[in-house]
């Protein structure tokens, strides 16, 4: 657990969570979920306020989708953030939950949440403005987060473009279908988890207990922009994907035609070719022909004159 305490817009410091809590200023309480589970019997008795045992539920699951609620003494919002780490696949969330009553934040995140230690850290340092109330605490944490997914795309791009020119590849294209499956999963989970974000974001914007000033609004418009952009992008990776499977097909498929053409024209080149042979194939008494001293240079030549005029002819119907 980490207490955070902001005092006049002056540089947090922190607090021991043995001592009592200060009656000024805002705090911030930050517990790890899988070493507090019984947070709520903690925090209860000091701030006075009784929190919903569902939401205490919530707060303790660690793949709880984006979510908000509240009742007339705090806002709860559930935010799905990006563990720790760089790599865009696989899409691997943490979520975190935010308690926002009238001077706390009491934060449930898992022990990797990268975007609240980031946030802390850069309060402590004194790289970040010091915010004045939980509302705008929760909107600087969730902003980390929600900066986190942006950070993902180039790489993210870099990777499925890779994928994309490996199918495409007219040389030896890829046969790790598997890969590209997952990459257009990891898309398409991507675009839903900013769908729950969004709709979370959207409720509590509409159902906070807090009085939103102009400022509130504008980092509130940012955040819904930001994870507009992360879905946008995810939305047009898949299409990319998608039309990448396309082509592929379509490129398989023409040569495909291709084959089968070639050999359709050979077969029109020996058809008449064979109807010849087979008519001096046959075993009849008399055929003039055979006494003829000329007769077999004489076929040879027809046949010869027919598949060079059939050759001529799909050529020039670039059939060849």
């Amino acid at each position: 657990m980490k207490i955070c305490h902001f005092v006049n817009g002056q540089k947090p410091r922190m607090l021991d969570p043995a001592a009592a809590l200060p009656e000024d200023g805002l705090l911030w309480i930050d517990f790890v979920r899988d070493q507090a589970r019984d947070w709520a019997i903690w925090v209860e008795p000091r701030i006075g306020v009784a929190i919903e045992p569902q939401h205490v539920e919530d707060s303790l699951n660690p793949t709880h989708p984006s979510f908000f609620d509240g009742t007339a003494d705090y806002d709860m919002l559930v935010f799905e953030g990006l563990a720790a780490g760089t790599a865009p696949f696989p899409i691997t969330t943490r979520a975190s939950t935010f308690f926002m009553f009238d001077r706390v934040l009491v934060t449930v995140r898992a022990a990797d949440g990268a975007g609240l230690v980031q946030v802390r850290e850069r309060l402590l340092d004194g790289r970040l403005k010091p915010p004045g109330s939980p509302l705008r605490l929760t909107h600087l944490i969730v902003d980390a987060m929600v900066d986190r997914y942006l950070a993902i795309r180039e790489p993210m791009d870099r990777y499925l473009t890779q994928l994309q020119d490996a199918l495409l590849d007219a040389v030896g294209p890829t046969r790790d279908w598997r890969e590209l499956l997952v990459g257009r999963r990891e898309t398409r989970r991507l675009e839903a988890l900013s769908e729950s974000q969004l709709e979370a974001l959207d409720a509590w914007y509409r159902n906070s207990r807090f009085d939103w000033d102009q400022a509130d609004i504008v980092r509130y418009r940012d955040l819904v922009d930001h994870v507009g952009r992360v879905r946008a992008h995810a939305s047009d990776q898949e299409r990319d994907l998608e039309a990448a499977v396309q082509l592929h097909f379509a490129a398989v498929a023409h040569r495909t035609n291709r084959v089968i053409q070639g050999l359709t024209v050979l077969s029109a080149i020996f058809f008449p070719l064979t109807f010849v042979v087979g008519i001096y194939g046959m075993n009849f008494e008399y055929m003039p022909e055979l006494h003829w001293h000329y007769g077999y240079f004489y076929v040879l030549g027809l046949l010869a004159a027919i598949a060079g005029g059939l050759v001529l002819y799909f050529k020039r119907k670039r059939l060849l």
